[in-house]
């Protein structure tokens, strides 16, 4: 899947490859367990192994059914990961003689209620990038500093599409009803993937379209995205001048459009953009940010120029619940640490749920970054 980078600085060679001692995951709660209740919380770090073979290790050893085991999200399997879960107070006893060499518990507590998914606020990350050199730690600085200000795409990652990140085909035949899934949560997987398949090419679009605007003049602009396009139809307001002319003045390098759906950032309400000016320098001060469309029933949609670009990667037919996603985020906390005589850069920086840390590494290297690929 070829996706559009925002930043426009050449390829940063580095090798990045998952690992426990190079892909750290923290889990960070959406709020403070109560210390009290009827459910057991551990604080449990793991190597090298998926969110779902940690439960299946768990209810072996304690005599449960894993859907009695609370989670807020699913984490890397070739990484070190800290993640919360729930279990019934019950089991307590039978705890103290769990050993595992890629588990260990480090903390418990109590709690009223069950965790369940997306109750957490974010992830920290720690990665290490090696054979860096000094030229291309000196351009990571640069990019670093950019991406502190203006943030990230946040684009759905390989993992989301299975290791040949085709995954959304077989979604959009069963949208199509020319493939039959009986395994109920397979068959919601795989209609996901290809919802956010059709998320990620929209996003791609509407940052080059942002590129269009940055780099031509504001009377050039509306020809040059008829040819992009191919098409003559496009909005009445991307023909005028003044309008273009407005888009032009926006800092943010992903330029917003009349009727996007924003959203208060990190958490809040959406709403459909009115006033041009004055919610760019909201968004360039992060306080919102714009949204895509998770195709589906019963959600909200983008109004005006922004709808023009939304209905090209729009499915009807999808039966799922439809959702707003933030469509750029902001990492927060970002740091970089170069080690020049190992050539090797360390990255430190928190992301909120639902967000992928190889979109940062992506942007960073202006490439693509599988796993273990050079």
């Amino acid at each position: 899947m070829n996706l559009s980078f925002a930043y426009t600085h050449s390829p940063i060679e580095f090798y990045f490859r998952q690992s426990p001692r190079d892909f750290v995951v923290e889990e960070v709660p959406l709020y403070p367990f109560s210390r009290e209740g009827i459910h057991l919380v551990l604080k449990i770090r793991k190597r090298n192994l998926t969110t779902f073979e940690l439960l299946k290790i768990l209810s072996n050893h304690l005599g449960i059914k894993e859907k009695d085991i609370g989670y807020a999200g699913l984490k890397d399997k070739n990484a070190l990961t800290i993640q919360h879960i729930s279990l019934p107070l019950s089991i307590r006893e039978k705890l103290e003689s769990f050993i595992h060499v890629d588990i260990k518990i480090l903390e418990s507590t109590l709690h009223n209620n069950k965790i369940k998914i997306g109750h957490l606020k974010g992830n920290r990350f720690f990665i290490r990038i090696k054979k860096l050199n000094s030229l291309n730690a000196q351009k990571a600085v640069q990019v670093i500093e950019s991406i502190k200000q203006f943030g990230i795409p946040n684009y759905f990652s390989y993992q989301r599409f299975g290791m040949d990140c085709k995954n959304y085909l077989q979604g959009k035949e069963i949208v199509e009803k020319k493939r039959y899934v009986r395994d109920k949560k397979m068959r919601n997987f795989l209609i996901s993937s290809y919802q956010s398949y059709l998320f990620n090419k929209w996003l791609s679009l509407r940052i080059d379209i942002s590129h269009i605007i940055t780099t031509h003049r504001k009377q050039e602009i509306p020809k040059a995205i008829e040819l992009y396009l191919k098409t003559n139809t496009i909005p009445t307001f991307l023909k005028e001048c003044a309008y273009c002319n407005v888009l032009k003045a926006q800092k943010h390098p992903f330029k917003l459009l009349e009727g996007d759906m924003l959203c208060h950032y990190p958490f809040g309400k959406h709403f459909v953009l009115e006033d041009l000016e004055r919610e760019s320098l909201r968004f360039l001060q992060k306080d919102i940010a714009p949204t895509g469309l998770l195709s589906g029933k019963k959600t909200m949609f983008s109004q005006n120029c922004a709808k023009f670009f939304e209905e090209q990667f729009l499915d009807c037919r999808i039966q799922s619940v439809g959702q707003r996603r933030y469509a750029w985020i902001f990492p927060q906390d970002l740091e970089f640490f170069y080690k020049e005589e190992e050539a090797q850069g360390e990255l430190r920086f928190f992301l909120p749920k639902g967000a992928y840390a190889t979109n940062l590494l992506r942007e960073l290297a202006h490439r693509e970054i599988m796993e273990g690929v050079e």
